[in-house]
């Protein structure tokens, strides 16, 4: 089972994207963030295989968020 942090500013985003990857098998959507600072402290807590990351969002953008991630 690959786990799975979705990262976008819009709730709407990260409902299709669960929609779609939870409907395939062998992928758990574990976590969503609605920002970089979020993303971090998931990443971090959750400890996912691939993350899914925007690039522009408020208070941290993806590329920062990823930096730290990494």
């Amino acid at each position: 089972m690959t786990r799975i942090l979705l990262v976008d500013d819009q709730a709407l985003v990260r409902a299709g994207f669960t929609t779609i990857l939870e409907s395939e098998d062998g992928f758990e959507v574990v976590g969503q963030a609605a920002d970089g600072v979020e993303a971090v402290r998931l990443a971090e807590e959750l400890n996912p295989d691939v993350i899914c990351m925007d690039v522009q969002m408020p208070n941290m953008d993806g590329l920062e968020a990823t930096r730290r991630i990494v």
